[in-house]
């Protein structure tokens, strides 16, 4: 279904540029660019997936991943097809990474799913959050944009699980309409997004950063730790010290890398790389980090940052044990350390 976007601005000779991302793509008439689900039709763009899902899922909300927001609660996740990335290993490729011989077909791609059938079902099963997830949320922005006013009407919680690109634009419409979000941190180098991605990570850390100084969006990071791209100590330390300059309260998520879409011949991750890069993230002092997509309760689980006691202890993302809820919430029931959550 076609919408007219939002975020662009008519240049000339009928081009236009979409303000939506970073990219700032610059957009012929007829044509699309990067994201391929904005188009440029007689001067004015427009999203060619409104109210398109290609899928749904009722998920825990520590899948996605989020482990210090709305815990123990359930979150309902939809997404459209392709992205303004083009990462080598992408997970979610068959979806995000579709090129379609033309256009037009983009548009019956999915499943018609308006934003006001997601806030329905939400409030019919008590749903308290809703994820834009699985493919970048900010190429249908429009979408999310409709889903998230109807959401913050209903009380419905928005939650965006992003590469965060987004442009100073997307943020001067979104203000005030995003609870919360995971960002997928992909890694700490320049020519890593250049080469793997085809990005630029200097708007992603002044997202991080915009976002951690001047807004009141809680934030947690994942990141996808590579066999012979990314698994070096000095990386692991470098990352570390951006974050702890920035808060050392923002839950990280380490995450292992499995073989999918151009990257089939490097091997899975070793749990030792990961439990590595966990030490040396604790080291710096970085109060809340998880590895999350291989069993290991003991690194899934939630540690008072003072004393070591164990608050939730997880298992593939299902509670345990909680002991923080034994007295008053938001606070070690051992030592009495405030610790940084959202109920």
């Amino acid at each position: 279904m076609k919408k007219e976007c939002i975020l662009y601005k008519p240049l000339k000779w009928y081009i236009v540029q979409c303000t939506c991302c970073n990219h700032y793509c610059t957009i012929k008439n007829s044509q699309t660019w990067k994201c391929w689900i904005r188009q440029n039709i007689n001067w004015k763009l427009y999203l060619l997936v409104h109210s398109q899902s290609v899928a749904i899922n009722v998920d825990p909300i520590e899948k996605k991943p989020l482990f210090h927001f709305l815990p123990w609660t359930k979150i309902f996740s939809f997404w459209t097809v392709w992205c303004n990335f083009f990462c080598k290993f992408c997970q979610n490729w068959d979806i995000s990474q579709t090129r379609l011989s033309n256009t037009p077909d983009i548009e019956n791609k999915g499943t018609y799913l308006p934003p006001e059938n997601i806030i329905k079902y939400c409030k019919e099963n008590n749903i308290q959050s809703i994820a834009y997830t699985y493919n970048e949320p900010t190429i249908f922005f429009e979408y999310a944009y409709d889903t998230m006013i109807l959401a913050r009407k209903n009380n419905i919680k928005n939650v965006f699980v992003s590469n965060w690109f987004q442009s100073k634009e997307f943020w001067e419409k979104a203000s005030g309409l995003i609870d919360a979000i995971n960002i997928d941190l992909k890694w700490f180098s320049e020519e890593f997004y250049k080469n793997v991605c085809g990005a630029r990570l200097k708007p992603i850390l002044e997202n991080i950063e915009f976002v951690a100084k001047h807004t009141n969006i809680w934030q947690e990071i994942t990141t996808l730790i590579i066999p012979w791209e990314n698994d070096k100590d000095s990386d692991f330390l470098e990352i570390a010290n951006f974050t702890k300059n920035i808060s050392d309260e923002i839950p990280w998520h380490i995450s292992a890398f499995y073989p999918n879409y151009k990257m089939t011949q490097t091997p899975v991750t070793p749990f030792e790389t990961l439990k590595k890069a966990y030490e040396i993230w604790k080291k710096v002092w970085l109060k809340y980090i998880y590895i999350w997509n291989i069993w290991d309760s003991k690194t899934e689980t939630t540690y008072c940052p003072k004393c070591g006691e164990i608050l939730i202890k997880r298992a593939w993302y299902i509670w345990q044990d909680v002991k923080i809820f034994r007295t008053i919430p938001w606070v070690c029931h051992k030592c009495g350390e405030k610790i940084y959550w959202v109920w």
